[in-house]
């Protein structure tokens, strides 16, 4: 649809728009840091403002004439909630997991984001806007992410009044073509935009009181970004059991071909032979019955990693003492036996003595343990669960005590 004479005719009024930003900083002073780092760039195609990934604001003329300063703040802060909180980044990775495809579910991705930031954007000198949306148009709870959102509604007759929303590909990872691309001037560099989003967080973080619970959140994770522990205690695993000399033996079964050049000689044979893991679990006081369960979930995941073959992995719990190895393959179910104090020195010793000596051996543990002085001849991977940091260590026979961090020979990885 066309702008109208009127529309086409407005020039952009960029004193009032940059004291609507003015505005919106003083309204929300931690965000100020990233305002200021938008570069405006008039937009005649744009309804309203739209920003790209690159973190350029586009903005209509007619839109900002018709709006006042309050309510343009607003709008201000919406956009730069789209690109600190990485929803063009999140979008794509959500259509490339999903199969979502086509302009339908892009804009169903932006409107999915408007839902996660709109609850908390206006209020508090910054009034909001007509036409934001809100979750509740369609019945849907605040406070929810965009990926939540996206589950919950699909696009039909309830949505037609949306249709015009468009806020450019900061919102839902789709490049228009009225942008400006990675080529254009003026946009920020990778570098550029971690420095912005390391200050927001820090000075959210510096005043949490001040700052609703969405940004909160945000903030932590910017500093302390979620890991995929799962897959990184998966990928230990496998780099313990398939590195170098693992599960590689001599053996006289074959003789080696180069016995022929050797009269009277018998060489051994280099073999291959499936990797064995040991897995011990610390069962003492310290360690919460919810950690246990999720011990033993981790088995589960350990058998897959190493190719499905239960007996090629035993299991042996460990306070203060070692119980017995089982292998999986002769347990109906595990039972984790233990409660007292820590010492994982006579799970490693246990596991080394058995019968079948292990190529690798994963730990699962809390981490207050005395750890053996020597680096035993298998790999070593240690899962520890996640703990407050901030707490205190104890042993119960010692309120001193302070455990030691895992070896430098373990491969470590924290859990849950």
């Amino acid at each position: 649809m066309k702008d109208g004479p009127a529309e086409e005719a407005t020039p952009l009024d960029t004193e009032k728009l940059f004291a609507a930003r003015l505005h919106a900083a003083r309204a929300r002073p931690y965000l100020a840091t990233a305002l200021f780092a938008l570069h405006a760039v008039e937009s005649r195609r744009t309804p309203t403002m739209a920003v790209d990934r690159y973190w350029r604001c586009y903005v209509s003329p007619f839109f900002v004439a018709r709006t006042p300063v309050e309510e343009l703040a607003g709008v201000w802060v919406h956009e730069v909630s789209h690109l600190l909180r990485d929803h063009h980044g999140r979008s794509d990775r959500v259509a490339w997991e999903r199969g979502l495809t086509g302009p339908g579910e892009r804009l169903r991705m932006n409107i999915a984001a408007d839902f996660e930031i709109n609850d908390d954007v206006f209020g508090d000198e910054l009034p909001r806007p007509g036409g934001a949306v809100l979750p509740g148009m369609l019945g849907l709870p605040e406070g929810e992410l965009m990926e939540d959102y996206l589950r919950r509604f699909r696009l039909g007759p309830h949505t037609r009044d949306l249709v015009w929303l468009d806020c450019g590909s900061g919102a839902d990872g789709l490049e228009r073509d009225w942008e400006l691309g990675p080529g254009g001037a003026h946009g920020l560099s990778e570098q550029e935009l971690d420095a912005v989003r390391f200050r927001v967080a820090e000075g959210i973080i510096a005043a949490p009181g001040d700052v609703p619970k969405g940004w909160r959140r945000w903030a932590e994770e910017a500093f302390h970004p979620p890991q995929p522990w799962r897959e990184l205690l998966g990928s230990a695993i496998r780099s313990a059991v398939c590195g170098p000399g693992v599960g590689e033996d001599y053996t006289y079964g074959r003789p080696s071909r180069r016995s022929a050049a050797l009269a009277g000689v018998i060489l051994p044979t280099l073999r291959r032979r499936p990797p064995r893991v040991s897995v011990v679990i610390d069962t003492s006081g310290s360690v919460s019955d919810a950690e246990l369960g999720s011990a033993l979930l981790e088995v589960a995941a350990i058998v897959r990693t190493t190719g499905g073959r239960r007996d090629l992995v035993s299991v042996l719990s460990c306070d203060a003492a070692a119980r017995v190895v089982r292998p999986l393959c002769e347990a109906e179910g595990l039972s984790l036996v233990g409660g007292g104090g820590t010492d994982l020195r006579e799970g490693f010793a246990k596991a080394l003595r058995a019968r079948h000596r292990p190529d690798a051996m994963v730990i699962l543990t809390d981490g207050q343990t005395p750890w053996p002085g020597r680096r035993p001849q298998c790999r070593v991977v240690v899962g520890l669960f996640a703990r407050e940091r901030s707490r205190r260590s104890w042993d119960e026979n010692d309120p001193d005590y302070k455990p030691d961090n895992p070896p430098d020979w373990a491969r470590v990885v924290t859990i849950g």
